[in-house]
């Protein structure tokens, strides 16, 4: 689940249920071993339902049915859902369609459709401990252009988490996530970014998907755990959000999106905690 980054950028007059952060290195917390095994755990449990929605879902489906199996899954593997009742969201999992960037909140009137751009994002609270991941979802046959979209957002993901390393700095991984997108001629959406996690599930520092100098660049250190996630607009980068208060979308209406993973960063490169290959 994304962090906002600055109510004042976004494009509408309702009132955010998110937190934003407030960035200073002293509180950015490193994990023990401990904590790693367990996060590795929570990650890999949003993993095996990520993928398991990945195969389930067909057109005729809905978003409330999804977010039923997602909720189902976590609580079985000894879970309980990170996002229900964050903040006041209704729902174990977002799930976001064609135009909606992020947060879109699961309903039994929404159904799946062929073609159709599908980003889902959950998370599980294991023995303490956090891990978050998204992905998008082409359902049945998409267009090529759409494919093309699907395929750079998850590129710029792994773009950025090529550059994390202990002395790193964030700023490499959201240079290096920018660079992609750009080379692809899409836009990275700013009103929203990524974020520590652990014990709470946004955590110091922002992990930003564009360079900016508004924050401070602050340097990698092992055992740090962070949720990145770049979200790619085939259009314009800015988003307005509806008046549920949770859903955003592009102001534009151009498709958007998502591929997030946790990550623990370790003295010779980095961990991906939410990996779903070997599942």
């Amino acid at each position: 689940m994304n962090i906002l980054t600055n109510p004042s950028k976004l494009r509408n007059d309702h009132q955010t249920e998110l937190p934003t952060l407030k960035i200073s290195g002293r509180r950015i917390e490193t994990k023990s071993l401990q904590e790693i095994a367990i996060m590795r755990k929570s990650s890999q449990i949003v993993a095996t339902v990520l993928k398991e929605i990945e195969m389930v879902v067909e057109p005729g489906m809905t978003t409330e049915d999804l977010d039923r199996y997602a909720e189902r899954r976590i609580r079985e593997m000894g879970a309980t859902p990170s996002f229900k009742g964050y903040h006041g969201f209704p729902a174990s999992i977002c799930a976001s369609i064609n135009q909606e960037v992020v947060h879109g909140i699961p309903s039994p009137k929404r159904k799946v459709c062929a073609g159709d751009v599908l980003k889902v994002d959950t998370g599980a609270y294991f023995q303490g401990y956090h891990g978050d991941s998204c992905i998008t979802i082409a359902v049945g046959k998409v267009s090529p252009i759409t494919s093309r979209l699907i395929l750079g957002a998850q590129e710029a993901l792994y773009a950025g988490i090529a550059q994390v390393k202990a002395g790193n700095y964030l700023l490499d991984i959201a240079g290096a996530i920018e660079n992609k997108v750009k080379e692809y001629g899409y836009s990275v959406v700013e009103d929203y970014t990524g974020h520590g996690i652990g014990r709470n599930l946004h955590e110091d520092p922002y992990v930003f998907n564009y360079y900016t100098k508004e924050l401070p660049n602050i340097k990698l250190r092992a055992g740090m755990t962070l949720a990145i996630e770049p979200i790619v607009n085939k259009g314009s980068k800015y988003t307005r959000k509806l008046r549920d208060r949770w859903t955003v979308v592009t102001v534009d209406n151009s498709l958007s999106a998502q591929f997030e993973h946790t990550v623990l960063v370790t003295q010779t490169g980095y961990e991906i905690l939410t990996d779903r290959t070997a599942i």
